[in-house]
């Protein structure tokens, strides 16, 4: 299970936005050995916030732990780069002859897609990154 610390920004019953506070990458080197922290600093200079369940009711100003279930961060990339990858080469496939025809494949494989990546990740609410519990100094 990943885990994160992060502060709560914003808050209702249900969900919470939080913003990650802390290293960049996992947490073996702090970003040391391979370089994440620094490509984190190059493309990433901003905190984000992000909406996570809010199973503990956690307040506004709350630091917490955040977790992303196993295998979540592997499913969705799956889902979001390899299925409108491999739609768009069957569109492509599938168009019949000529070079128009085969764009034309691959441009509504691509769209496709996505489409049904957004559907899918809409349905996977147990994969969602959730607060587990409050972080302890």
């Amino acid at each position: 299970m990943l885990e994160t610390r992060a502060t709560v920004v914003q808050s209702d019953n249900r969900t919470a936005e939080v913003v990650g506070s802390g290293g960049s990458g996992c947490s073996a080197c702090d970003g040391r050995g391979c370089g994440s922290k620094k490509l984190t600093q190059l493309f990433c200079s901003k905190p984000r916030q992000f909406k996570v369940d809010n199973r503990i009711q956690a307040s506004v100003g709350d630091e917490v732990i955040v977790c992303v279930p196993d295998g979540a961060v592997l499913r969705g990339a799956g889902l979001v780069y390899l299925l409108p990858l491999i739609l768009m080469f069957l569109g492509a496939l599938l168009a019949g002859q000529g070079d128009a025809h085969a764009a034309l494949g691959a441009l509504t494989g691509l769209l496709v897609g996505f489409w049904l990546a957004k559907r899918f990740s809409a349905r996977s609410f147990r994969q969602q990154p959730y607060i587990a519990r409050l972080a302890r100094e």
